[in-house]
């Protein structure tokens, strides 16, 4: 019993978004979906609990769109649970067949809901078969915490994340659109886990995180440099900058777009979107025995006309 409760437990949460049916100063470190033409506010249709609970799995405990399946006893599953469960009907154990439950289907096509993040400011209503679809994309969707030393949580909108960024992991926070940073590393032979703190900007009435780190590039050690913009990727495309990195007379500089914070920190730095040094540039770059990391990164943001 406890191995299937395992196996449920593990296919939870998972989503998938289905088309509706065809009808329609020097610092250490140590698409637009909510178109008001299309979300016009309509009459708030009240769905009991009931009918909700009718169109929730209960192996996912998503909400099923079709095909919906039954079994012989009329109990429903969603069309992505039916091949996990062996052809078993999670509630009775009878054999599942291949019976559609059309009544069900047609209910759902009749209902309209609000999305479910309205609580985050967005006020359409949508036919239930479009609604996934819409909440993959809304505007009003919360961001993930950006911070990328630890695997944290928390999500919310923009002024939320800054107070969190702040106060829980005490990133250093600066305004201005220009910065210069010095990365202190005494064992630069050392790259799993060398994150260096967030640093968080404040210009041009925005947020943007600045960060540094080291990690492997195939069998090779280097390190990175990139920017995030704490919004969305259409408002991070009005917006550039720079990151210059140098000494003994060389320098490397890196010009790019920030990428939104839609994209996780983990997905910039592995598709290298950045500056990227290598250990031993770096350490003649940091000059002195070359034992020590002591980078300094230069920047500057700008918006573009």
């Amino acid at each position: 019993m406890a191995s299937s409760n395992l196996f449920f437990d593990d296919i939870r949460n998972k989503p998938e978004v289905i088309d509706p049916p065809q009808k329609e100063d020097l610092t250490d470190i140590g698409e637009s979906v909510n178109d008001p033409s299309q979300t016009a506010l309509k009459p708030n249709v009240t769905v009991s609990s009931s009918v909700r609970e009718l169109l929730e799995c209960p192996v996912c405990l998503n909400a099923m769109y079709p095909p919906i399946h039954q079994c012989s006893n009329g109990h429903t599953l969603c069309s992505g649970c039916k091949p996990r469960v062996q052809n078993r009907c999670p509630t009775c154990r009878h054999e599942l067949g291949n019976i559609r439950c059309l009544a069900l289907e047609k209910v759902a096509a009749s209902l309209e809901l609000p999305c479910k993040y309205q609580s985050f400011g967005c006020i359409g209503i949508y036919p239930y078969y479009s609604k996934l679809k819409h909440e993959s994309q809304c505007v009003f969707r919360p961001y993930n915490c950006p911070y990328a030393g630890s695997e944290c949580t928390v999500i919310g909108d923009i002024p939320y994340l800054v107070a969190h960024l702040k106060d829980d992991h005490k990133v250093d926070m600066h305004n201005g659109s220009t910065f210069n940073h010095r990365y202190v590393k005494s064992n630069p032979h050392e790259v799993e886990n060398a994150t260096w703190m967030l640093t968080v900007f404040s210009c041009f009435g925005q947020y943007f995180c600045l960060h540094f780190e080291a990690f492997q590039l195939g069998m090779a050690p280097v390190y990175i440099a990139f920017l995030r913009f704490m919004g969305d990727d259409n408002e991070a495309k009005n917006y550039s900058y720079s990151l210059e990195v140098g000494g003994g007379g060389r320098k490397m500089i890196w010009q790019g777009v920030p990428r939104s914070i839609r994209d996780s920190h983990r997905k910039v730095r592995d598709s290298f979107d950045g500056l990227i040094i290598q250990r031993n540039m770096a350490l003649f770059f940091s000059g002195g025995d070359r034992k020590e990391l002591k980078l300094r990164v230069t920047g500057r943001i700008w918006k573009e006309q």
